[in-house]
């Protein structure tokens, strides 16, 4: 029984590391949990409770390729932030897991710039902690 209990939470973590990590290539998005989940259920793999987590995703993603169009990507963004919510953006942005700072900058108005890198399948839950922090007003663009 913990046998199965561990192996359920190893599945729960491959998933929501390929939630987070992995697009669509076809669509550029992220694929839902959901989606993942139905996949693994159709090709029935198997989760060793004793493998790390990155093992397991390479298994897993190596037997999903074939049913679901699969890529791991980071995107990167420029981001600016208006004076009113610079302290906050910077907080939060800079505090955000797996969100890595290529370059920041502070500019002589008070505003705040940075560069940012993150995994693609988490651009949506960027965007929303950046659009609460500055209630809309941050300028966000997608840097090639």
């Amino acid at each position: 029984e913990q046998r199965k209990a561990r192996s359920e939470e190893k599945k729960r973590q491959v998933i929501t590391y390929i939630a987070r990590n992995a697009i669509n290539p076809q669509t550029d998005l992220p694929h839902p949990p959901q989606r993942i989940e139905l996949a693994l259920e159709e090709i029935r793999i198997n989760f060793d409770p004793f493998k790390s987590v990155d093992a397991l995703v390479k298994e897993t993603v190596k037997a999903l390729r074939p049913i679901l169009p699969i890529r791991f990507a980071e995107k990167r963004f420029a981001v600016k932030i208006p004076p009113d919510y610079a302290a906050r953006g910077y907080g939060e942005i800079a505090g955000a897991p797996l969100v890595t700072m290529e370059r920041e900058e502070w500019q002589a108005d008070g505003s705040w710039i940075c560069i940012v890198k993150i995994p693609a399948g988490m651009q949506e839950e960027f965007f929303s902690v950046v659009n609460r922090v500055s209630k809309g007003d941050a300028e966000v663009r997608i840097i090639e």
